[in-house]
């Protein structure tokens, strides 16, 4: 069964609810068991969503509600650094591609929802684009192999994981005060049910800033690809159902032009994923 799930508040009441062309139809309160999206994928019970929603009528217009980011606490979001070989090769510093992968968390409250704005903070204008699929674990485990990895994945979302870049420099060996800005990031619009390898396998990612493509890569490209992104994390930490595993950026961020091309107030950010959607924001600063 196909479809997309999201979580959306209108005036300051939130839902979840199926995604359609028009509008959305709010599923919440028919499962008040559910509070939330988590809960649902704690549950298991994406596919008893999308039963619920066949052949209902929206029951809000597009236009009249707010995205919010599909998961609203997550126990973990796990970032996947330098996971691309031309991204690798960006940092010129002579070296071979990774044994291991970069990690680095983030909070959900450095995140905002599809169609709203990132912000850029009043501390640097350094705000940074990184187009990425992430994935909503479903079945949690501890030294998951790589072969059953995708047996515990729940669905797929996007990702805009914004960064200030001089943040990312404070100390010798740190980046995750770069990384967590209130509001610098976007996940969505929403969650699609995963259910086959080929969703993930050799999906392409892009980014426009503006119009202009500055990122386009493909998963079958990744250095690490997600079956092993699972393994080697639950290696050292359980997963639990409704963690989120942000995959990695391909290259093309705006630091890495001559000069840097840093995002600012006005500019429109677009990051699509191939059967997945397309996350769209502007930027603001911070009042």
């Amino acid at each position: 069964m196909n479809g997309k799930l999201a979580s959306y508040s209108v005036d300051g009441t939130h839902y979840y609810g199926a995604v359609r062309d028009d509008g959305m139809i709010a599923l919440s309160p028919d499962f008040p068991q559910w509070p939330d999206l988590r809960a649902v994928i704690e549950a298991g019970g994406l596919d008893r969503l999308l039963e619920a929603a066949e052949g209902r009528p929206i029951t809000h217009e597009a236009g009249t509600f707010d995205y919010e980011i599909p998961l609203a606490n997550p126990e973990k979001i796990i970032c996947v650094g330098v996971n691309f070989p031309d991204r690798n090769a960006e940092y010129k510093d002579g070296k071979d591609l990774p044994q291991n992968m970069s990690l680095f968390i983030r909070f959900p409250r450095s995140f905002t929802g599809h169609d709203r704005p990132l912000i850029r903070p009043k501390a640097s204008d350094k705000l940074d684009y990184e187009g990425e699929i992430a994935i909503v674990i479903g079945k949690g485990g501890r030294h998951i192999p790589q072969e059953q990895a995708y047996d515990h994945i729940a669905a797929i979302s996007l990702c805009n994981e914004g960064t200030l870049r001089d943040w990312v420099r404070h100390a010798k060996f740190n980046v995750t005060q770069g990384k967590n800005f209130d509001r610098s990031g976007a996940l969505g619009p929403w969650l699609v049910p995963f259910r086959d390898h080929a969703q993930l396998e050799d999906v392409r990612i892009t980014t426009r800033v503006n119009g202009e493509t500055r990122q386009d890569d493909r998963t079958s490209r990744m250095i690490f690809p997600i079956p092993r992104q699972i393994a080697y994390i639950s290696a050292f930490t359980t997963l639990v159902p409704g963690d989120i595993i942000v995959t990695g950026t391909p290259t093309g961020a705006g630091a890495r032009f001559d000069p840097p091309r840093y995002l600012k107030p006005g500019d429109v950010i677009e990051i699509e994923g191939e059967g997945i959607g397309l996350l769209r924001n502007t930027v603001e600063d911070e009042t």
